[in-house]
């Protein structure tokens, strides 16, 4: 139990640091030319090809997934699409570390829709929720900068539907390898997030096109992807949320260092505040999987009795 453990710490820890550059590479992008519904069609539509064309010649054990799982993983991927159009949104509103610092409030909402799972959060966690949660408010004072109160809202509602698939995905992950849930939810937020493009957007850069940051923006998404819900398989969907904390970290970091965004005294405790929300997850309990579930909003979600070494050791 413990090696699983460690092994989702590491496995939530690098999709963290995976998906810290996504801001970044997304907004160099929107500065550079890109609208924000293109640049989420883009990345989607690329990581989900790219790791389609992976599993379908090397390894195709991993196309298998019972009716019912394929149907959790549409519907965490048509939620993340929704979500990911609103981030996009946001992002081209903000900067990029003041947008990742409110779309970091997600465990909160994590926390919520796994109460309504009946999978209720520890004492620790509610602590570490709460620290994170202070953290991130003295990390968005900015006295001397205007906000924007529709990108504001627009990326806590990405923050809200990020939260709200993780659980669902948690539930397909019981029965099902990280690649085949990764690959699935990426298809269907391709189909949420590519038609949304089509029909309201349609914009293409003029001129040389910026292609480097998108590039960069699709591999951070594909390697995240099968690191957070690898992270998700093994310690559940509330601490893989809370590590994700980590992923602020190196966005506030490269935003300084590739878009020139600084910080105030206090948005740096705010900084230390989530580093130490992050240092006691050493302390948490690993998470008993509810493989029999039959309460909660998401109860339906199930395996019909498929064999333990139908994938092999992937666990």
């Amino acid at each position: 139990m413990q090696k699983k453990q460690t092994a989702g710490i590491w496995a939530a820890f690098s999709s963290a640091i995976f998906l810290g550059m996504a801001p970044v590479f997304g907004k160099l992008a929107i500065t550079q030319g890109f609208t924000p519904f293109a640049v989420v069609a883009l990345r989607t539509s690329f990581a989900a090809t790219i790791l389609l064309i992976v599993i379908v010649l090397f390894y195709r054990q991993y196309l298998y997934i019972f009716p019912v799982g394929l149907v959790g993983c549409i519907l965490a991927g048509s939620i993340n699409g929704l979500g990911s159009l609103l981030y996009y949104l946001a992002l081209s509103r903000l900067d990029a570390s003041v947008g990742q610092l409110l779309y970091s409030l997600y465990p909160f909402f994590v926390a919520l829709w796994l109460v309504l799972d009946h999978q209720p959060p520890s004492r620790l966690t509610f602590f570490r929720i709460g620290l994170a949660t202070i953290a991130v408010v003295l990390l968005t004072s900015v006295p001397d900068r205007s906000t924007d109160p529709i990108g504001i809202l627009m990326m806590i509602g990405a923050a809200v539907l990020y939260a709200m698939h993780l659980p669902i995905n948690q539930r397909v992950l019981y029965e099902v390898p990280a690649p085949t849930v990764a690959l699935y939810t990426l298809l269907a937020m391709s189909a949420v997030v590519v038609p949304a493009y089509l029909l309201f957007d349609r914009v293409w850069p003029s001129g040389e096109i910026p292609w480097l940051p998108v590039i960069g923006l699709t591999f951070v998404t594909v390697f995240s992807r099968i690191a957070l819900f690898l992270g998700v398989k093994k310690i559940g969907g509330m601490q893989t949320a809370l590590l994700g904390l980590a992923e602020l970290l190196i966005a506030i970091i490269f935003s300084n260092i590739l878009l020139g965004e600084s910080f105030s005294p206090l948005q740096w405790l705010g900084a230390f505040g989530l580093g130490l929300s992050l240092i006691l997850v050493m302390y948490e309990s690993p998470s008993a999987p509810m493989h029999s579930g039959k309460t909660g909003w998401l109860s339906w979600i199930r395996a019909p009795g498929l064999p333990k070494d139908m994938f092999g050791p992937y666990e």
